[in-house]
């Protein structure tokens, strides 16, 4: 294809993909309340779990509102997301062979899958641990009153949700580039001591709240993920009864 034609496919791409969250917008506003309580489920699980009763602070006008927008947006999100996903690899496989964008008809599931099953593990496992670390931590003082403000704590949650989907989507960038040829099984496996720091730097750096317990929940995921992403393409290539 031309640029001209890769520019075209683009555009397409992209009104395809917003006429696509607009329908799921639809739906995420209606329940919008409910996924607002189903973000704060880690910090009503810290309370619960640290024996503590901590309202949240608006201090704002418009602060509840704007957290239902924010809300209604992240459910829409996730709503469309394989429609998304779906587009974002279509456009991939407009520049690849035949034989190649075979495997964007696995991918596109996948990575929308990755995705909430990244966020939904933050939600669930993370996010609780993280909230319990924040409120029994004693940093020394005894005038200090814990009194976490409403956007504050959602723009937390949402940032952390959104790069934990974004870590899941590891396998799906590694087989990629085995099936394209960038890399091999044996690259992969001789790799591994590399692995383990990158995934322990990458949950250092790409974990705002800068604490142990969501750096770690990041980290050992990420490997884990490596190790499997080596074990799906070691089928494949047995599958096609290709050299590792």
């Amino acid at each position: 294809m031309s640029l001209g034609d890769h520019l075209d496919e683009l555009r397409a791409r992209l009104i395809l993909a917003l006429a696509g969250f607009l329908v799921a917008a639809i739906i995420g506003f209606i329940g919008g309340k409910w996924f607002l309580h189903v973000l704060f489920v880690p910090y009503d699980l810290a309370m619960q779990k640290a024996g503590l009763q901590v309202q949240l602070l608006a201090d704002k006008p418009a602060e509840k509102f704007m957290a239902y927008i924010k809300a209604a947006l992240v459910l829409s999100l996730l709503i469309s997301s394989p429609w998304l996903f779906y587009q974002i690899w279509a456009f991939v496989a407009a520049g690849l062979y035949k034989h190649e964008r075979k495997f964007v008809k696995v991918a596109a599931p996948a990575s929308s899958g990755l995705f909430i099953t990244g966020v939904v593990f933050f939600i669930l496992v993370v996010g609780p641990l993280m909230f319990k670390f924040f409120m029994l931590f004693d940093p020394g003082l005894n005038n200090v009153t814990y009194m976490p403000n409403l956007t504050d704590s959602l723009n937390l949650i949402l940032l952390m949700a959104l790069i934990f989907g974004l870590a899941f989507q590891t396998p799906i960038a590694i087989i990629f580039a085995e099936r394209m040829g960038l890399v091999t099984v044996a690259n992969l496996v001789h790799a591994r001591k590399y692995a383990v720091l990158a995934a322990v730097i990458i949950g250092a750096v790409a974990t705002p709240s800068a604490d142990i317990v969501s750096q770690l929940a990041l980290a050992i995921p990420l490997y884990m993920l490596y190790e499997a992403s080596i074990l799906v393409c070691r089928f494949w290539r047995k599958k096609r009864k290709a050299p590792l």
